[in-house]
């Protein structure tokens, strides 16, 4: 199930396919058909299940990268303080290349978007430009120092 932007729940699913989604999480680079010996289905059940999961935003299959082994020295996570429509706001941060998560938050924060940088320099300029945005009244940058834990494996429930 997941939960779109108004926070309702979305879309239903059934056992199987969350079987298939922790067969995924354990390793994204499991084949088909060990997933269809694991969950009970043929090869090509599960590659349309998987299909249909993507086609419905449900999951993506990507690689995690490590952003400073890519030359990505700074990473920070950037409350946002709106003064107008919270969604407009949110929409328009999540446009930027650089912000590689956003949502709309209940706190002293209407909106935290992470950003991934080159350089302090970077950082400044994609600050600068969510800064700039309509309806952004103020940030707080958090930088992160040091990652200690980072996983997606977290199941169904």
């Amino acid at each position: 199930m997941t939960l779109p932007s108004n926070g309702t729940p979305g879309h239903t699913i059934d056992d199987v396919s969350k079987e298939i989604i922790e067969q995924l999480q354990e390793d994204g680079r499991r084949s088909y058909a060990a997933i269809g010996k694991a969950v009970g289905l043929s090869e090509a059940a599960v590659r349309q299940r998987v299909q249909k999961l993507i086609d419905g935003r449900i999951m993506q299959i990507v690689a995690v990268t490590d952003p400073l082994e890519l030359g990505f020295t700074r990473q920070a996570m950037i409350g946002v303080v709106t003064d107008s429509d919270i969604n407009d706001t949110a929409e328009r941060i999540a446009e930027l290349p650089e912000v590689d998560y956003c949502v709309v938050t209940a706190g002293p924060a209407d909106i935290l978007a992470e950003v991934i940088c080159a350089d302090d320099a970077d950082i400044l300029r994609v600050t600068s430009k969510i800064r700039a945005i309509k309806g952004v009244k103020s940030t707080d940058t958090y930088m992160y120092l040091s990652l200690k834990k980072q996983e997606y494996n977290w199941g169904t429930r």
